[in-house]
């Protein structure tokens, strides 16, 4: 799954990285996840993502010596969250904001996690870097979602369903595919808050 160097290890290993605009950088880093959401992981060469940002490969390979070094640094450059800032002033509130806000992207991000399955078992930075990206930030977001509606006193901190909210939020997100063959988009996963999460939480 590693690429091999355009010139060979010791003329990647001398060369210096060349200066790239964050702008430039973060074409390469679309470009990488982009085709590896449609093309699947293995399917992804250097030689392919530099065809399609119009640059040499020696470029890419200054920048980033293997393919799963690029793949890494282009995940890690997604690392923020999608939730947060969401405040809507109440607990329920908050979780069917942050179901739109899933459903907008749960489409991209769960084509890239199926694409990666099998290559993040093998690469453990690769696998680090994806839950960086993806996972982490938005559960991070979900329990301070949670953490305000205790302190405003919504729910009890003690409330046995509050442990599983993230999970079944992402969860849902992650299984509808295989279940039903689609993806979850806003309007599903606000129907699955109001019918799911808010009960389990005693809230309406």
């Amino acid at each position: 799954m590693t690429s091999q160097a355009a010139d060979g290890p010791e003329s990647v290993t001398a060369s210096r990285r060349s200066k790239l605009t964050p702008e430039r950088e973060q074409e390469f880093f679309d470009a990488v996840l982009e085709q590896i959401r449609e093309c699947g992981y293995d399917a992804v060469t250097m030689e392919g993502v530099a065809a399609s940002t119009r640059c040499s490969k020696s470029t890419l390979y200054r920048q980033w010596r293997t393919k799963p070094q690029f793949v890494v640094a282009a995940l890690r450059s997604r690392r923020r969250s999608r939730l947060a800032g969401i405040d809507t002033g109440s607990l329920a509130g908050d979780l069917r904001e942050a179901a739109r806000a899933a459903g907008r992207w749960s489409t991209t991000d769960t084509k890239l996690l199926q694409a990666l399955g099998h290559a993040v078992t093998q690469d453990e930075e690769l696998a680090c870097a994806l839950r960086e990206a993806l996972i982490d930030p938005e559960i991070a977001a979900l329990r301070e979602i949670l953490r305000r509606g205790v302190d405003r006193g919504e729910i009890r901190a003690d409330h046995p369903a509050l442990e599983y909210i993230p999970a079944q939020m992402f969860g849902v997100v992650r299984a509808r595919p295989v279940v039903d063959g689609t993806y979850a988009d806003e309007d599903y996963l606000l129907r699955f808050v109001e019918a799911a999460v808010l009960p389990a939480l005693g809230l309406t």
